[in-house]
């Protein structure tokens, strides 16, 4: 959305809604007993009916509350995320586009030309937390902001970009890491220069099998780890996704690794997530062109029938996907990396141990 906001000359801001669940109504009938805050009617039976923190569906009946009023103010979901919302918008220049509005449980991100607009329509329905409206600083545990760009030879202005750093998040998991270190007289690793140590392999670890409380501890630094690489830290994905197949039955082994990458992170902390709204180059020169229709007569794309009208300016989306082939020692099962680029800006990633032997793999990209 960062890209989307850069190459359609768009502003963002963030909003907090303040007491989220309170604004929705209940459905259901629930019931509690007046404490003796409410003075003479204490003891009696009260009627909840508003979505109270800690009720059960509390959650579902914000989002019902929220989902009302933007499809009475014409948005409408994404196909690919229902907690995306679009509604088609047109600057005082002609310019057609959507703008989206980003939900994620009580936090607002607002894409559009006078993303103000939206936020004092919400605001007769919601209230927000005073001061939580302004251009972002923070999204979901990642620092959001803006920085330079130029393309290193001049042949381009610079420009403003957006960008992601997950360094408060990762500076807070190390502090807490190195304190529970400290309690066994521990501490992290030095002169880490690589995420995992040089030539481990997590499936050839026979070192002691971790006990009960140890095993909760080692699954709570996967998930930090994982959200880490939601947050943009890529360099992480692979040595994270190879730790995580043993989360049922780690060993000391494992978790030494996970000190090992959390010693990383401390060492190279500010790595930044860009949103280059740039169009990249893709010459033909970088592609064999193959006539498949021999193989394939009448072949054609597949669109979607309910795909949304395309508005704005165009992108261009790369994909990039390799695999070591027989990666896995143990069972010869290959780790495939799959990366999706949005002109420049990295959208979507992920690390995966393929779920059959492979006789052959060949790394490939391509792009459309």
């Amino acid at each position: 959305m960062f890209t989307i906001a850069a190459l359609n000359d768009l502003s963002l801001v963030g909003a907090i809604v303040q007491n989220a669940y309170i604004n929705a109504p209940t459905k259901e009938k629930v019931y509690t007993t007046a404490g003796l805050e409410f003075g003479s009617n204490a003891g009696r039976p009260a009627i909840i009916v508003r979505a109270l923190y800690g009720l059960k569906s509390s959650g579902a009946r914000w989002r019902d509350h929220l989902v009302d009023i933007l499809r009475t103010g014409g948005f409408q979901s994404s196909l690919a995320d229902p907690d995306v919302w679009m509604r088609k918008a047109q600057k005082p220049c002609g310019f057609v586009y959507w703008e989206y509005l980003l939900a994620y449980v009580d936090d607002i991100l607002i894409i559009s030309h006078q993303p103000h607009t939206v936020i004092d329509a919400l605001s007769q329905h919601v209230t927000f937390k005073p001061g939580s409206v302004e251009p972002p600083k923070s999204y979901l545990g990642a620092d959001v902001s803006q920085i330079t760009v130029h393309d290193g030879n001049g042949d381009t202005p610079a420009k403003q970009v957006w960008c992601m750093l997950a360094g408060e998040y990762v500076k807070c998991a190390i502090e807490e890491v190195e304190r529970e270190l400290a309690l066994e007289d521990s501490y992290l690793p030095k002169r880490v220069k690589t995420p995992m140590s040089s030539g481990y392999r997590p499936e050839l670890d026979f070192s002691m099998e971790l006990n009960g409380a140890k095993v909760n501890y080692y699954q709570g630094l996967i998930g930090i780890l994982r959200w880490m690489v939601e947050l943009g830290r890529i360099n992480m994905i692979v040595p994270v996704s190879l730790l995580s197949r043993f989360m049922m039955s780690p060993r000391e082994g494992h978790l030494q690794q996970c000190f090992h990458i959390f010693a990383y992170l401390k060492q190279f902390n500010r790595s930044r997530l860009v949103f280059d709204d740039g169009m990249p180059d893709l010459s033909d020169k970088y592609f064999h062109v193959c006539d498949w229709s021999k193989y394939y007569p009448g072949a054609a794309e597949a669109v979607p029938r309910n795909a949304p009208e395309a508005l704005g300016n165009s992108v261009t989306t790369t994909c990039f996907v390799d695999a070591d082939h027989a990666g896995c020692r143990v069972t010869r099962r290959s780790q495939t990396g799959l990366i999706i680029y949005m002109n420049k800006a990295p959208i979507f990633w992920f690390s995966k141990w393929q779920n059959t032997v492979e006789s052959s793999l060949l790394g490939r990209n391509s792009s459309h």
